[in-house]
């Protein structure tokens, strides 16, 4: 500009650079913001994942073990930022678990969770339809079903009611007749705003995820889950009172009672987490207890019928709450007549092993002489022929223990008894004994020859 002022001219640059230089400071702080804006955006979205794939595998009862694992696998899962879970599912009610946490755990889990209920044949009815309802991705496999929903929890089925609504089972498909087939369908789906891989590889060679964790119960976990099996728990508590009264009649403590003891504790165990009834419980330890009244006595009598009735009855209302958990019918009748002929046939021929010899018959004991091992008032323990055997005095005296006594009559297992001296010697022998002379200080003289005369010649 000719003429124009110099001082002028450096006086306006100077004052446009520092606008410019403002106008381009909150140009770059705006865009700072709205891609740090963006960034929190995405980040809340979806999180990264390392694509791993957990699969739980549910069977039989929802109890605290399996409840334990689900809610194991669901944390670890998290912890390893996984791409999905999968629960596999063939189970049924619950039992001794919170329902309605274990929903929210499954709900609430920072990993999408899908469920399969299979394999065919496989089904998911109470908490397990419950559970498999609630999950993110539901399918069941061809053969399987998922159903009846009510009751939800087998020991409180009265609380059904406060359950909200579910949605619509689904259909069994026929792309999901496998657990891989299913994992394999939900590659690309997204859900939750996250979307799953389940495969690697370029495209048009994919294949399923080699990193697929499978959480299962461990050895320990597996023992408390079967003897929560409401059936189990019923054998092995019966089973436990017959092995213990056997090991009382043998006197001594062995594998049977070690076994019993065992069988009893699990049997316990099992109930603690299951509806049992105390009354019916009480009728099944009087059954077991009035067989045995009766194996003491030696015979069949009026406690065989009273232990088998209290039995039958204690064995069919055992459990409360819902009438899934009684035991099957046939195991009912195994275990009542079991016990019934174990008590009336395997304990009298134990106890017959234990106090006799089997080389010889019980009828040939009659005119025996033994000794009393204990003092018998009225029963006792004699020992005839070097074998023990429990007996009876058929008098008012006592016998008192290491006394001479004659085996006079036999009850069963049972041999009726009587002192050496002022017995009815031999009325019920059918021949002379050798053992009898050798003991009498009066033998009985012989017969006379025939054809000759008492005090003839």
């Amino acid at each position: 500009m000719v003429g124009a002022d110099p001082g002028h001219r450096a006086t306006t640059c100077s004052v446009r650079h520092p606008v410019r230089r403002t106008f381009a400071g909150l140009i770059l702080a705006s865009a700072a913001a709205a891609s740090a804006l963006l960034g929190a955006a995405s980040g809340a979205g979806a999180a990264p994942t390392t694509g791993r794939i957990d699969v739980v595998q549910i069977e039989g009862l929802i109890d605290p073990p399996n409840a334990a694992l689900i809610g194991a696998t669901l944390r670890d899962a998290a912890a390893a930022r996984s791409s999905l879970v999968v629960m596999q599912i063939d189970a049924s009610g619950a039992v001794d678990v919170d329902v309605a946490a274990l929903v929210r755990s499954v709900r609430d889990s920072e990993v999408p969770v899908a469920a399969w209920v299979g394999p065919s044949g496989g089904r998911a009815s109470g908490a397990a339809a419950v559970l498999a309802l609630s999950a993110d991705v539901t399918a069941v496999a061809s053969g399987a079903r998922i159903g009846p929903v009510l009751p939800v929890a087998y020991d409180h089925p009265d609380r059904d009611a406060s359950w909200p609504d579910l949605p619509p089972a689904p259909k069994p498909g026929r792309n999901t007749a496998t657990l891989q087939d299913f994992v394999a369908s939900l590659d690309g789906r997204e859900v939750r705003g996250v979307t799953i891989t389940t495969l690697t590889g370029p495209t048009g060679e994919r294949r399923l995820s080699t990193d697929v964790h499978f959480h299962k119960l461990d050895l320990v976990q597996q023992l408390q889950h079967k003897l929560d099996t409401p059936w189990v728990a019923y054998f092995l508590f019966v089973v436990g009172l017959l092995l213990i009264v056997f090991e009382f009649f043998t006197a001594g403590v062995g594998v049977a009672g070690t076994v019993g003891a065992a069988s009893l504790v699990g049997g316990c165990y099992g109930f603690s987490h299951l509806p049992v009834t105390p009354w019916a419980l009480a009728l099944i330890v009087v059954g077991v207890l009035g067989l045995a009244v009766d194996v003491q006595a030696g015979g069949l009598g009026v406690w065989t019928w009273i232990g088998t009735a209290a039995l039958t009855v204690g064995s069919v209302w055992c459990y409360g709450g819902s009438s899934r958990l009684d035991p099957p019918w046939w195991v009912l009748v195994l275990v009542i007549a079991g016990a019934v002929v174990f008590m009336l046939s395997g304990m009298t021929a134990m106890i017959r092993s234990r106090f006799s010899t089997p080389t010889i018959g019980r009828e040939d004991l009659v005119g025996e002489m033994g000794a009393a091992v204990g003092d018998i008032a009225p029963d006792g323990i004699v020992r005839v022929r070097d074998a023990q055997w429990r007996a009876r005095t058929n008098r008012a005296t006592p016998i008192a223990a290491g006394d001479a006594v004659r085996v006079v009559a036999i009850e069963g297992i049972v041999l009726e008894v009587e002192p050496e001296e002022g017995g009815a010697r031999d009325y019920r022998e059918r021949r002379p004994r050798t053992s009898d002379a050798a003991v009498s200080d009066d033998p009985a003289p012989a017969d006379p020859a025939p054809g000759s005369l008492p005090g003839a010649g």
